[in-house]
């Protein structure tokens, strides 16, 4: 099967969703309709959806500003999905769920084409970069269970699949979007694509400019792109790809609560900068075996920097002109430079025992990681973006990550109603850093302790389905981990240690849920889910036999989060009225709880000349609002498409010790709750020429979304007004 409508059929249904057993490919569903927002067949290509929460979102229907990366419109329809709103112009996208961090999307696997685009996914998981949303096709969101297959990660998996040119029928078309918005957004996108008999290609460069909504936040994004594919016979395809990705953008800085108040789009920060350059290639081959049999073997590379250079104090402390030097104070520069590659190779076969139909699904991973970290370097005085320093870096380390994996899932058939799912994951990892943390008074060198760990387990899970007519029940279960990171393996020697016992945080997922489609007019997915996360690791004071102090890095407790997620889709048009003459209209809401709270986790702090010691037990955990509300509406006749959205997120907590009273610094303190309302339309001139447009926050929401302790801030990083963009695009 290779599509879910076809011809005239298809231009009769807006909102098509079948459920779908196998595709080859991934960029035919959703094909010809109208709907943003589809669950990923059971079996695509070598990947297995069955029994999982999963989420496919075709981005050509999606009703928003897909220009600046504007998420909150883009998984509106993807309950749960937090996101974090402290970038200019959506430059890096931040997003956790279920009680996990945002922070740089670091606890999900984050793939373009399949294929890993974090800095390190098993030292440093932090996505720098993220694709010009302009380009991309599909985006996958496999929920929790997802580890088995991409990894050990605790969200899941987000897989950003670019446009290719496979869905251009002529050997050549060009395309090209121009948008202008608030605050002097320009963006340009150009393309070309093709197919032939052979081979289909895809090329794009993407600019974007603009001054931000606060001061001294202008920035400059640059992407470009290119994929080709080439037919070599009716059983093997060969592909090969480039992205080239760089910005330049200034950091206006944290705000205290004070400032925030008195202006939210003020500016103590005239100097601060951040530069990222990211360098990918990959290298791909399809083979099909037999009807039954597949083969998919990816093989990818990054060069990647990230650079700043800025004044990191917290914002009640100005970055005025020295008076003994009469000038400004020195800035910092920090660098890091990720080398990394890798290769992975997947298995699937259907095949029968005892009359019982199988689909097995296996795979081989290899990534090496090489990661140079160098900071606190003695930058200018100065205003602009350089990586100018005077002497070396006190902080010059090392990291080196080297990870296998052996995994499988097998889908079993019992019946013409249920299907078991169970898998197996091997990991061995290796992490070793050493390198030097600092210079002493007299010029010695500060050696971190050379840290070489390397562990090898295995990870299980088992997921279920029960169809019931074009609904299902879902159900799954799944282990997980969080290997130690880099910043874990690293201490100062003089005042910090690390527990040589410092173990992987580890857990599991669990999901419980229904969902599917009733006719054309109901689209659904009511779930509750589990999520345990043990062995988190914490700083603690301890004190040593000569009566010194010191801080012990080290396990220091647990977290659960636990709520239910749901969506629901309507068309009351099309329940109730036959034979419409005036459009569709559908409804939808997506709703999440989130009871995320600590266990029993160990603090311990200096009182005097004494440690006290206390538990976080009950505690909410940090970054995770107990309600996310996001609710719409969708008017499409003919060709015109306009939705209006509501997104409410509740309030949630800095830190782990919960503090509701704000900080001086606006470091720690409580996130308010927020609700923001969006508008967006597009019209189809004709199959050539369309407009989109609309405005952001229409009731111009004061509001934030992050305190941060560090880049970019430190402090309240303050979140966009009101704001529009226009959008006109050609295709020939």
């Amino acid at each position: 099967m290779s599509s879910i409508a076809t011809g005239a059929q298809a231009q009769d249904r807006d909102t098509v969703r079948k459920h779908t057993k196998y595709l080859s490919d991934i960029k035919v569903v959703g094909r010809n309709t109208r709907a943003d927002i589809h669950f990923l067949p059971e079996l695509v290509g070598t990947q297995i959806n069955a029994g999982k929460k999963n989420s496919l979102i075709v981005m050509s229907n999606v009703q928003g500003n897909v220009v600046t990366n504007t998420m909150r419109q883009v998984v509106a329809k993807v309950p749960g999905i937090q996101i974090w709103e402290s970038d200019p112009s959506g430059i890096q996208i931040g997003i956790g769920a279920r009680g996990l961090s945002p922070n740089r999307s670091w606890e999900f696997n984050v793939r373009q084409n399949g294929y890993d685009v974090s800095s390190d996914p098993f030292g440093y998981p932090e996505a720098y970069y993220t694709p010009q949303l302009n380009s991309v096709q599909r985006l996958q969101v496999v929920r929790g269970a997802g580890s088995l297959q991409y990894g050990p990660q605790f969200g899941g998996m987000v897989n950003f699949i670019l446009k290719d040119g496979s869905d251009i029928n002529k050997p050549f078309q060009f395309e090209t979007q121009q948008t202008a918005g608030s605050f002097g957004l320009f963006n340009t996108y150009n393309a070309i694509g093709g197919e032939t008999k052979k081979a289909h290609y895809y090329a794009f460069w993407d600019k974007r400019i603009g001054n931000g909504s606060r001061s001294n936040s202008g920035f400059d994004v640059n992407t470009g792109f290119g994929t080709v594919t080439w037919k070599v016979n009716s059983k093997l395809n060969l592909g090969a790809e480039y992205t080239h990705f760089n910005y330049t953008s200034q950091q206006p800085g944290g705000l205290t609560d004070v400032q925030f108040k008195q202006d939210h789009l003020q500016s103590f920060r005239n100097r601060n900068w951040f530069n990222v350059r990211w360098d990918m290639m990959a290298f791909t081959a399809n083979y099909e075996i037999n009807e039954k049999s597949r083969i998919n073997a990816k093989l990818f590379g990054l060069n990647g920097d990230r650079n700043s250079i800025g004044f990191m104090q917290s914002p009640n402390i100005a970055d005025t002109i020295n008076a003994t030097t009469l000038q400004y104070n020195n800035r910092r520069v920090d660098i890091d430079r990720y080398r990394n590659a890798g290769a992975e190779v997947r298995y699937v076969n259907e095949y029968k025992i005892a009359n019982v139909k199988n689909t097995l699904a296996a795979g081989v991973r290899y990534f090496y990681g090489n990661t140079t970290r160098l900071q606190n370097g003695k930058g200018d005085t100065g205003n602009d973006y350089n990586l100018n320093i005077s002497g070396l870096y006190p902080t010059d380390l090392q990291f080196v990550t080297s990870n296998t994996a052996v995994f499988a899932e097998n889908i079993i058939h019992i019946g013409k109603k249920l299907i078991l799912i169970p898998g197996i994951r091997y990991e061995h990892i290796q992490n070793r850093a050493d390198g030097r943390m600092s210079f002493n008074n007299n010029g010695d060198e500060n050696k971190v302790a050379n840290q070489n760990r390397i562990r090898s387990f295995v990870l299980m899970g088992v997921g279920a389905e029960y169809h019931i007519g074009q609904t299902e029940i879902y159900a799954n279960w799944s282990q997980a981990y969080r290997p130690v990171l880099f910043s874990d393996l690293t201490a100062n020697p003089i005042t910090e240690e690390i527990d040589q016992n410092l173990k992987d945080a580890n857990g599991y997922n669990a999901d419980l849920g229904w969902r599917g489609s009733i006719k054309e007019f109901l689209f659904f997915d009511v779930s509750a889910y589990y999520l345990q996360y043990n062995n988190r690791v914490g700083v603690i004071e301890q004190q040593r036999t000569d009566a010194s102090f010191y801080r012990l890095r080290t396990n220091v407790g647990k977290s659960t989060s636990k709520g239910t997620e749901l969506l629901v889709e309507f068309s009351p048009i099309k329940a109730f009225v036959k034979k419409p003459t005036f459009g569709n209209i559908t409804l939808f809401a997506s709703l999440a709880f989130i009871d995320a709270r600590y266990g029993d986790f160990r603090v311990v702090t200096k009182n005097g000349n004494t440690l006290s010691e206390s538990t976080l037990k009950n505690k909410h955990v940090e970054h995770a609002p107990q309600r996310i509300f996001r609710t719409g509406i969708t008017y499409a006749f003919k060709k015109l498409t306009a939705t209006i959205q509501y997104n409410y997120t509740g309030q949630a907590f800095s830190d782990a010790n919960n503090t509701i009273t704000p900080s001086g610094t606006g470091v720690n303190g409580l996130i308010p709750s927020y609700q923001i309302v969006d508008i967006a339309a597009t019209y189809k001139i004709n199959e050539r020429f369309q407009i989109r447009g609309g405005l952001n926050n229409l009731l111009n929401e004061k509001y934030f979304t992050r305190r941060s302790g560090g880049y970019p801030g430190p402090g309240i990083l303050s979140a966009d007004p009101r704001n529009f963009f226009i959008t006109v695009g050609a295709k020939f």
